[in-house]
């Protein structure tokens, strides 16, 4: 038999890559983290212990380490009580690679926002069919704190990024409990993006004329898919909050800013 013949999958033709040791212990322990048997906060057993389980050496398994740093699923801690500890990424992890693959591809501002008015008011339609009086209660104590910033720190440096941050705060409390995990992650990252977008407009230009009135409307939508919420109607809250992000988009992408790309978010 012909070498050609011997080697599976057509390798001798390069077209297999053999993954490196460290690839394929990240992708162990990896799967052991998405799989739930190793929590958040968990610490990594010692190095001696792993590099005789999996029989490699320590840059080997530190290399495996740091493949698994990048991708925020553990956190290496110094010191004698250090190691290597299990970690969950939060949504701004994918929203980070998600909003680069979209910056080289040159997608606009605006078109994520037309992404998010798809997402979002399904998540509204789905939470309000199935919120309890405590997920309402706190949707009205940030409302609250939003109407503390619009009616005493309008003046402050601070208020731009402490309304982006209780808006955010808003819309991943009813995102992140509509009950459809995979409509939810999709949301969030498209909102993480354009919240990242929203804090350097705000900061860049707060106090321009009309942007305090337009938040203190924005509060007034805030309260009314509340109440519509507290109804039930899933279909009002729906088409209010598509209503809603279609009134911020002018607000925020006016004047020709959201066919910015994005590389203007993060550079």
């Amino acid at each position: 038999m012909s070498n050609r013949e011997a080697s599976p999958l057509g390798a001798s033709s390069g077209s297999v890559r053999i993954p490196k040791t460290a690839e394929l212990i990240a992708r162990r322990l990896r799967t052991e983290i998405a799989r739930g048997h190793l929590k958040e906060g968990d610490t990594l057993p010692p190095e001696t212990t792993l590099m005789e389980e999996f029989g490699v050496s320590r840059p080997t398994l530190r290399e495996a380490y740091r493949l698994l740093e990048a991708e925020s699923l553990i956190q290496l801690k110094r010191g004698a009580r250090g190691g290597a500890v299990v970690s969950v990424p939060d949504i701004s992890v994918a929203s980070r690679y998600v909003g680069l693959i979209l910056q080289m591809s040159g997608t606009t501002v605006d078109e994520i926002h037309a992404a998010r008015i798809i997402f979002e008011p399904a998540c509204v339609r789905i939470f309000t069919e199935r919120c309890t009086d405590d997920d309402l209660d706190e949707l009205r104590a940030c409302i609250e704190q939003m109407r503390d910033v619009t009616e005493k720190d309008l003046d402050s440096d601070k208020a731009p990024e402490l309304w982006a941050e209780l808006t955010g705060r808003f819309q991943s409390a009813i995102t992140d409990r509509c009950g459809n995990k995979a409509l939810s992650v999709q949301a969030g990252v498209l909102r993480d993006i354009v919240r990242t977008h929203q804090r350097h407009t705000l900061a860049r230009g707060a106090r321009r004329k009309g942007t305090w009135p337009a938040f203190r409307r924005n509060l007034r939508s805030y309260e009314k898919l509340v109440d519509i919420m507290a109804t039930g109607d899933g279909t009002a809250a729906e088409e209010h909050w598509a209503t809603h992000l279609r009134s911020i988009a002018k607000i925020l992408f006016g004047q020709g800013a959201g066919r910015a790309p994005i590389v203007d978010l993060f550079g």
